[in-house]
This record gives structure tokens, C-alpha cells and sequence, in this order.
């Protein structure tokens, strides 16, 4: 009778270790980097000579590199709320900052598509769906969706709120932000948030935690110390990237990415998932992105194509680099991959990307594009845009397979690229391959229609093309 009541005993303890095993490697922490602004080309894991980032080459080093990762829009907020949400721009009816009837009224042809400046509560955001999976929650630094992320299922806020930059002066305490005490004189701002993050990792270690980062930096206003501006003035560049100040705020977020590491190795959280990345491309008046065209708030392939990092060191294996094009959108469906979890009612627009992470491919897909609005621009000689006023006008983009198509709605034209052959995007196809251009079309259409993508149609009274054409 002993004998089998140990038997029981020990089938019972092996049950409940079995249990907890299957729950550590199904339930990583997870830290999402989120750095604002940084283009693809503005790091040296990516090929930039200019800038230093040692502690962003050593995460690449021990975890998996995309190359053909993209935001899900080309600025701060549409993007940000297409990550918090999982669904793309017309579902949440976020599509830029503020207006959007942005650039002179005579200039523009359409009325654009109002917008809308808040993530509605009733969303159900990947926050809300951790914490439904026993997940504890802190976001340390830019929300912009709303006045505090507690609402949106955060159980900790450090300087998030409804600002799209700190401000004057901001980098550097006092600070201009709401959600933040001033703590010694003259703090970087960039540290102050990795430091908050840090301390919630260590009073979190023994559950499991998601850590929300995303740093100000580097965002305008430009802002550094004046030992960094100093190291890369003396540094130099070159015509595409020369900016000391940029430079040295470059470097202070890897500092931090560096602490970050090294943090969750001397707690030896081994079960931890970091994902790197940036909300959109980087301005092209401040950093150029060549080999490609473009920067923030273009549709070309330097405002939305982005850096994608991600480590998982029970999972990843390390120094591995991946060529599948992902989007933010990815992320809400592979957490919830990763902890088997099903939320049927949850409409998603993006795709689980586990099996990537494990070393598979996976099927062929198209990712889209939508912004009905326009975005003006920041300096005409250097945006590479389309035209020189906008550095966007309302449109949709699909990209499926090599192929890229962009159709505008004023003049109702389409570019087609294929980014195999033209990663810059110089040389439209759309006339030699017609045939290509109309699939491509036809399929972007079917999206439109199916997500209920709105299109602006209304002429504008104001226009006057005689403005436009001088």
C-alpha cells in the first residue's frame, strides 16, 4: 500500500512539474523595444558606418535578423496602434497625429478621410490579452494613443500619455511628460525609462512579465550630451548620414539595450522573448535610408521598412538571419500562438510568425497598406517623395512576393516595383508589366473591400492646380 501511495505521490509531483514545465516554455516574458523614428539603414547591425551600436549587433549576434520587416504604416501613432490593437488602419480609423487635412488646402484635391486620434477602450489590445494569460504588465515611455495606457490593460505607466515627443528640452529632466517624477537634475531621459524598466523586471522576476519600451528617442527634438555630439563631430559621415547629435542619441538607446541584456542575464531569465524594432522609418532630412527611398510618412520603402530584431534563447537560434517579410501586425497572433491562447472573437490582420522563429517558412502572403489622407512634407529637396509638398497623398500600397504596387487616389494612378531588382523604387513597371499591375490591383481592391477600407472621394472646393504646379 506505501509503495503505490508513492507511486501516486511521485505521478502527482511529476504531474505538477510537468505542468509547470509546459507553462515556463509556453509563457516567456516578453520585452518589446519599440525605438522611435530609427530607420532601417540607422544602425550598424543594418550597415551604417556612422553610427555605433555594439549592443544591438550583440542581440542580432544571439538572436534572429529581418530583413524585410516593415511598420504597419509610416508614422507614430497609426503604427503604434496597429501593434496595441492587431488590425490594420481601417479597423481602428488611426491614421496619423492630429488633422488630417495636413499641407496647403489648395495643394490638396480630395478631401481626406477624417481621423480618428484615440484607440477606442472597447479594443481589445495585445496588453488585455496578455493579462488574460496571467501576464503582469508595465509600459515605460511613449503611448500617443490615448491619455494613459492603464486603460488599455497596462498595470504599470512611466511617462506615457497622450505626447508624441518630450518636448523642448524633454531628454533631460525636468521633464515636460506627464506619468514621470523628476528625479536628479539633468537625468537622460532614454536612461530614466530603461531604469524604470529594469526595476520592474527585478520585482517581476518570479511571474511572468511583458515590458513595454518605448523610448522618446530618437524622435525629435534632436538631443544629446555635449561628450557624445562632441565624439561624432570628431567622428565625420558622409553625405547620407553626418548628424553628430542624432548620432549620439543613437548610441545612448543602445547603451540601454546593452543594460536591458545584461539585466535578464544576472537575473538568468533564460525564458525571455525581446523583440527590437521602430515604429516607422526614419526621417530622410535627418538620416537618409539609401539604398532606400524615402523616410517617415512615405509609403516608400524608407518609411516603412524598419529593423527587426528578436531573441528568444530557449527558442532561436542565434545568429540566425531571416528574409520573410513581417509587420507589427505579426505580433498580437504570435503571442497568443505562443500561449495556445484563443480569443475567437478578436479580429486580426496580422499572422503568427512562431514558426519563423523556429527555423520554418512560412506560406506566401501580401501585406497592405492604407492611408486616405495626407502627410506634407518635411524638406522638398530631401524627402525623395513623389512630389515635393507631400511626403505622402491619399493611397494604399500591396506588397506580394518582389513585387510592389502603390495606387494613389487623386490621379487614381499605380507604381509598380519590383524591390528584388529596385530596393530604391526607381524604375516603374507598371506599363511594361500591365498584366502584373492589374492583378496586383485587383487584389488590392478585394482588401479594401473586404476590411471596409474607406476612400476619399469628395473633391476638394479649395483646389486650385494652378497653386499646385508652381
Amino acid at each position: 500500500m506505501t509503495n503505490l501511495f508513492t507511486i501516486i505521490l511521485c505521478f502527482v509531483l511529476a504531474s505538477g512539474q510537468a505542468q509547470k514545465l509546459v507553462k515556463v516554455i509556453n509563457q516567456p516574458n516578453i520585452i518589446y523595444i519599440n525605438v522611435d523614428d530609427l530607420g532601417w539603414m540607422d544602425t550598424e547591425t543594418y550597415g551604417s558606418k556612422f553610427y555605433e551600436t555594439p549592443n544591438i549587433s550583440r542581440l542580432a549576434k544571439e538572436g534572429m535578423l529581418f530583413t524585410n520587416g516593415y511598420a504597419s504604416a509610416a508614422n507614430c501613432a497609426p503604427s503604434r496602434a496597429c501593434l496595441i490593437s492587431g488590425q490594420n488602419t481601417p479597423r481602428h480609423g488611426i491614421y496619423t497625429v492630429g488633422n488630417s487635412d495636413r499641407g496647403n488646402a489648395k495643394t490638396r484635391k480630395l478631401i481626406p478621410i477624417e481621423n480618428t486620434e484615440i484607440l477606442a477602450d472597447e479594443n481589445i489590445t495585445i496588453t488585455e490579452m496578455l493579462k488574460k494569460a496571467g501576464y503582469v504588465t508595465g509600459t515605460f515611455g511613449k503611448w500617443h494613443l490615448g491619455n494613459d495606457p492603464k486603460t488599455q490593460g497596462f498595470d504599470v505607466n512611466i511617462g506615457g500619455a497622450h505626447n508624441g515627443n518630450p518636448g523642448a528640452g524633454g531628454y533631460f529632466s525636468p521633464y515636460n511628460l506627464e506619468h514621470i517624477d523628476d528625479n536628479k537634475k539633468g537625468e537622460n531621459l532614454t536612461d530614466r525609462l530603461t531604469q524604470e524598466a529594469i526595476s520592474f523586471i527585478k520585482t517581476n522576476q518570479e511571474k511572468q512579465f511583458f515590458v513595454y519600451l518605448p523610448y522618446y528617442a530618437v524622435h525629435t527634438p534632436l538631443s544629446t550630451t555635449s561628450e557624445l555630439e562632441r565624439k561624432y563631430t570628431e567622428k565625420g559621415g558622409d553625405s547620407l548620414q553626418n548628424k553628430a547629435i542624432y548620432a549620439g542619441m543613437i548610441e545612448t538607446v543602445d547603451k540601454n539595450i546593452g543594460l536591458i541584456l545584461d539585466a535578464i542575464d544576472h537575473l538568468k531569465l533564460k525564458n525571455t522573448l525581446i523583440v527590437f524594432t521602430s515604429d516607422n522609418g526614419g526621417i530622410r532630412d535627418i538620416s537618409s535610408q539609401h539604398p532606400l527611398r524615402a523616410g517617415k510618412g512615405s509609403y516608400y520603402e524608407g518609411g516603412i521598412r524598419v529593423p527587426y530584431i528578436m531573441f528568444w534563447k530557449e527558442v532561436i537560434k542565434p545568429g540566425t538571419v531571416s528574409n520573410s517579410p513581417i509587420t507589427n501586425l505579426d505580433f498580437y497572433p504570435t503571442f497568443m500562438d505562443i500561449l495556445n491562447l484563443e480569443m475567437p472573437e478578436k479580429i486580426l490582420d496580422g499572422t503568427s510568425i512562431l514558426p519563423i522563429l523556429k527555423g520554418k517558412n512560412l506560406k506566401n502572403r501580401s501585406l497592405y497598406f492604407h492611408f486616405p489622407i495626407y502627410l506634407q512634407a518635411y524638406n522638398s529637396k530631401t524627402d525623395d517623395a513623389r512630389d515635393p509638398l507631400f511626403r505622402t497623398r491619399p493611397g494604399s500600397v500591396i506588397i506580394d512576393g518582389d513585387w510592389k504596387l502603390h495606387h494613389y487616389f487623386e490621379d487614381d494612378k499605380v507604381e509598380l516595383y519590383n524591390l528584388k531588382t529596385d530596393l530604391g523604387e526607381r524604375n516603374n513597371l507598371a506599363e511594361i508589366h500591365s498584366k502584373k499591375a492589374s492583378t496586383l490591383l485587383k487584389k488590392l481592391d478585394a482588401w479594401r473591400k473586404k476590411i471596409n477600407a474607406p476612400i476619399p472621394r469628395e473633391l476638394n472646393p479649395k483646389f486650385n492646380p494652378n497653386v499646385q504646379s508652381k
